[in-house]
């Protein structure tokens, strides 16, 4: 009867094994391109087609639009659907895209007036975080954000003066936007 390795031998063999093979792999993986080299090649260049897409770009800072008014205030330019809340220091707060209503308001100033925590929305979607700055139409305008955190399906022949916003923007203006804070709309 041939004599049993011990439970060690085979441990130790096995290790030596893997060790080995991963040093082939370091070797083989150290002759293979480098990742700077592959990042300049990833650059376009001028014979590359026209249609090839750049990289992202940092995002810029978008700028408060000229003629929004001084002070601490909710900026609304119907042009960009953008929304800047602007602190007493005139530092940007935050600013964010949002998803108009079908009925604007007319560009000028206006207060938050009345606040409402949740309630359902004019096209059904539960809504909350709803902060009230106009009427037009008969309908009033309001800043909210859906409770399922849904974006508002494109209307269809109804009038809506909600401006719907993402969860985490529709959370920071209801705490930006106290009863009384001056909204500014601008196109």
């Amino acid at each position: 009867m041939p004599a049993r390795l011990p439970s060690w031998a085979w441990v130790s063999g096995l290790t030596v094994g893997a060790v080995a093979a991963v040093a082939a792999l370091a070797v083989q993986a150290d002759k293979g391109p480098h990742p700077a080299a592959a990042a300049a090649a990833a650059r376009p260049s001028v014979s590359q087609s026209a249609s090839a897409r750049p990289a992202p770009e940092k995002p810029r800072p978008v700028r408060v639009p000229d003629g929004s008014g001084t002070g601490r205030r909710i900026v609304y330019s119907l042009g960009q659907e953008r929304v800047w809340l602007i602190d007493a220091s005139e530092a940007t707060r935050r600013t964010f895209t949002v998803w108009p209503g079908t009925v604007a308001p007319d560009p000028g100033s206006y207060t938050v007036g009345t606040r409402r925590a949740e309630t359902p929305g004019s096209d059904g979607v539960n809504v909350e975080n709803i902060v009230y700055f106009a009427a037009k139409s008969g309908l009033s305008i309001a800043f909210s954000n859906a409770v399922d955190g849904s974006s508002p399906p494109p209307a269809a022949g109804t009038e809506r003066g909600g401006i719907r916003l993402r969860m985490a923007d529709g959370a920071a203006l209801w705490r930006f936007g106290t009863t009384g804070t001056k909204v500014t709309v601008v196109q």
